[in-house]
């Protein structure tokens, strides 16, 4: 009798090891991701930083598609998406994008670091993309960009007006205002809405 309950308690410390280790695999991807980029980290990095062998990386992660799902999973969890439902209920267009840029803005501002480096490699690496794209990670913008975007869409010019909103919503416009031209974010954001009210009037 003793056996038999020590055998599922065991499989079940068995289980939360592996999950453990699975987890630290795929933060210490994450993490080298934040500082050298997603094209600069290889799996001898990531097991030695996860502090396994490489052979254990792959029994978790067997390519390279599987460990980028389980990076940004790890990503995502750390760093939320902000939620974009209560954005709907805000019937002024300016005011629902207002809210939401400033929202976004100081979303980017926390994750800056890991962005940076995934915006600048992202291009080069199908597989990569590929994650984003099973994870929703594309569609979580599109996504904020139509939330925005609906209450212009009967202006005569919602085409480029949807695509100002779009651009406005990017990380790399956020960084270029903030970085590269000196705004703060409250200014970032007040140019932004700016230049949609100009092509919506």
């Amino acid at each position: 009798m003793s056996s038999q309950k020590t055998r599922p308690y065991r499989l079940g410390q068995r289980a939360e090891s592996m999950e453990q280790t699975r987890e630290r695999i795929a933060k210490a991807a994450f993490e080298l991701h934040g500082i050298v980029g997603p094209a600069r980290t290889t799996i001898a990095s990531v097991a030695d930083r996860a502090g396994v062998e490489r052979a254990t990386v792959y029994r978790h992660f067997p390519d390279e598609l599987s460990l980028y799902h389980g990076c940004i999973g790890h990503g995502r969890k750390k760093h939320p998406f902000p939620a974009t439902s209560a954005w709907a209920g805000i019937n002024d267009p300016e005011e629902r994008l207002r809210t939401g840029l400033r929202v976004l803005y100081r979303y980017y501002r926390t994750v800056e670091y890991v962005l940076t480096k995934v915006v600048r490699d992202l291009p080069d690496m199908p597989v990569f993309q590929q994650a984003y794209g099973e994870l929703g990670i594309f569609a979580y913008y599109e996504g904020v960009r139509a939330i925005l975007s609906e209450p212009y869409r009967k202006k005569s010019g919602f085409r480029v007006v949807s695509a100002a909103i779009g651009h406005a919503t990017q990380f790399p416009t956020w960084q270029s205002l903030v970085r590269g031209q000196g705004l703060s974010d409250r200014e970032a954001v007040e140019a932004m809405v700016a230049m949609v009210r100009c092509l919506a009037e």
